[in-house]
């Protein structure tokens, strides 16, 4: 982002929202910038669509403040509010054309037709639907629905564009096209989104910053390689991707601290962390590797092979009962291992996590 976008837009601090004796968001703090792609993220129930609903203003937060563009927002109605939503669930109006679709909001707050016309002339050009204004809703796509949907809630030109997992009704391969389209209309505007899902493989692919929520509180803000790479805690570990993790002591000596995994019959690695005692390792998959038997870390079986075509996952049963199940990555076309094999296995320099 441009040193302009560092303006923050939507900031939520010590924001806590109870139903009744259910705390569904805890004394959350985030900051949304100008012209930011932001995306919250957590497993359902964690309380982001909650804290999506207190932006849009369909939720009043029971303490905390939530400012927009400097303005505190609690006593604004949604209607007052420069937001607009998307929904998971596509709401356009059967009996409406698109291009009638588009300007429904124009229409309510009174701008002429001609005006209406050019603005949805202009927004369906932006998602890719030029021409498409006499079009029945009906005949179009899932994806092309999702569309109008998005330059329906663009044309007013909003200075936030809420998200409410808007992709989550579509196949893969659709979702996959539509998350493109999503990054080049953010390109083409102004605002900020706000993306919210449990998705983290689509949070990872849009956004410039992710937060990931977990039982109505933040556990990790940040850009979503340093997330991946540095989770702040074994739940970010776990919910970002995929991981390994394990349970493991920690002891500081001269060249550093040694991290014994599953004791005597398990493998020791040394980091730069100072930790102590008994701490929690995160290795993702692609982070352990094939090697010979002298410089293996561990040993096992493979008991499951998945060839997902640019990679290959397997399941391995290390010899060591201390250890559970590990899971390996490989990229790339060669599968030098398959079920039944057994194999060597190495850490990668810098993969393990360590949590205290």
């Amino acid at each position: 982002m441009s040193p302009h976008d560092e303006r923050a837009l939507i900031e939520l601090a010590d924001v806590r929202k109870e139903f009744g004796s259910v705390t569904a968001v805890d004394g959350i703090d985030l900051t949304i910038r100008q012209g930011e792609f932001f995306s919250l993220v957590g497993p359902s129930g964690c309380g982001k669509t909650t804290t999506l609903r207190m932006i849009s203003g369909f939720e009043t937060p029971t303490d905390g403040n939530l400012r927009l563009d400097g303005m505190e927002m609690r006593s604004i109605p949604p209607e007052d509010r420069d937001t607009n939503l998307v929904f998971q669930h596509l709401s356009l109006f059967p009996h409406m054309s698109v291009g009638k679709n588009v300007t429904y909001g124009l229409q309510k707050a009174g701008v002429d037709e001609a005006e209406r016309k050019r603005k949805a002339s202009e927004y369906l050009e932006l998602v890719d639907l030029g021409g498409f204004e006499e079009r029945d809703p009906g005949e179009l796509s899932g994806g092309q629905q999702q569309r109008v949907a998005l330059a329906r809630a663009l044309i007013n030109e909003p200075a936030v564009l809420l998200l409410d997992e808007p992709l989550s009704s579509l196949d893969r391969k659709l979702r996959k096209q539509m998350q493109v389209e999503l990054r080049k209309l953010h390109e083409k505007t102004q605002g900020a989104f706000f993306y919210v899902t449990h998705d983290q493989e689509v949070a990872m692919t849009l956004s410039d910053r992710m937060a990931v929520m977990n039982e109505g509180q933040i556990e990790q803000v940040g850009r979503p390689e340093e997330i991946y790479r540095n989770p702040a805690t074994p739940f970010v570990a776990d919910f970002i991707g995929d991981t390994n993790l394990f349970d493991a002591q920690a002891e500081q000596n001269g060249d550093g601290t040694v991290v014994s995994v599953g004791g005597d019959d398990g493998f020791d690695f040394t980091t730069d962390e100072s930790v102590e005692g008994e701490v929690t390792v995160s290795v993702r998959p692609e982070d352990i590797s094939l090697t010979t038997p002298e410089d293996s870390a561990f040993t096992g079986d493979i008991v499951e092979r998945y060839f997902q075509g640019d990679q290959t996952n397997y399941v391995v049963e290390p010899a060591s009962p201390a250890l559970s199940n590990v899971q390996v990555v490989m990229q790339g076309r060669q599968t030098p291992v398959d079920r039944g094999d057994t194999a060597h296995f190495e850490l990668v320099d810098d993969g393990p996590v360590v949590f205290e």
